[in-house]
């Protein structure tokens, strides 16, 4: 069974997601941090691919991916990274990145590379609905890959139940309109959260965007099965390549004491 189905099927509250950016601080600080997570008792970790042009990430992460670019990684880097670590990894893997690095590699390439290297879902924010059920579907099935959509407070109720249906693993609900790494409050945004339920009672939510402690955290999962945090995590990492598992374990503790 897909990873992350299962650990949705038996998880189905406080989960944390971390998020970080492949290659940074060093381009080979990619397995030792999903490994560190792991151990930790991260419940799923999500690997941004960087590109060129993040037009919704903030400059925390928008630098990360600037410094993981300087540094090589790139998507068949990254596929051997997640290659060399599949066998001792329990907790499941989605990327998350823009559409045109994907298509330039290649929609059917880039989906196998991801099966055979032990991913589980897929987010790529500028991926239109219809452009996916048309052109892409077809693929991220054949390869056993969740199509993960991203639900705004500009979502009409109609497209949010539209895309809802054809998701799988979790919907990624965006907190607010800000950028990644920005400061709104979680429980501001409770009302939103609710009515998102109300429309999609049987698919899991998790929040993102402005997730960043323990106490956005607690508020997020109140009204959604967990969060994602991603800004905060990374700024944790500074530049230090080569991060200690006690640090991350520090930080993933941190997040949880109120849960």
């Amino acid at each position: 069974m897909n990873k992350l189905v299962s650990l949705l099927h038996y998880k189905k509250k406080n989960i944390l997601s971390i998020y970080f950016t492949a290659g940074y601080p060093a381009v080979s600080d990619t397995s030792e941090i999903l490994k560190s997570l792991q151990e930790a008792g991260v419940d799923l970790a999500e690997i941004g691919f960087p590109f060129s042009d993040p037009m919704a990430d903030g400059p925390v992460i928008q630098r990360s991916s600037h410094i993981a670019l300087q540094n090589g990684m790139n998507l068949d880097v990254l596929f051997n990274q997640l290659e060399s670590v599949k066998q001792s990894l329990k907790i499941p893997i989605v990327l998350m990145g823009y559409l045109n690095p994907a298509f330039k590699y290649g929609m059917e390439r880039f989906c196998r590379r991801c099966s055979e290297s032990g991913v589980s879902g897929l987010i790529i924010p500028d991926l239109p609905y219809e452009v996916y059920i048309e052109k892409y579907a077809d693929i991220f099935n054949r390869y056993d890959l969740c199509y993960i959509p991203l639900i705004t407070p500009q979502t009409s109720d109609k497209r949010a139940v539209m895309l809802a249906s054809a998701a799988k693993g979790f919907i990624y609900i965006v907190s607010s309109t800000n950028i990644t790494g920005g400061k709104a409050s979680i429980e501001d945004h409770s009302a939103y959260f609710l009515h998102i339920r109300e429309l999609i009672p049987d698919k899991p939510l998790l929040i993102g965007f402005g997730i960043h402690d323990a106490v956005t955290f607690a508020n997020a999962c109140k009204s959604a099965n967990g969060a994602i945090i991603g800004t905060a995590f990374i700024k944790s990492l500074g530049l230090d390549s080569g991060k200690e598992y006690n640090q991350i374990r520090q930080f993933t503790e941190s997040i949880r004491v109120s849960v």
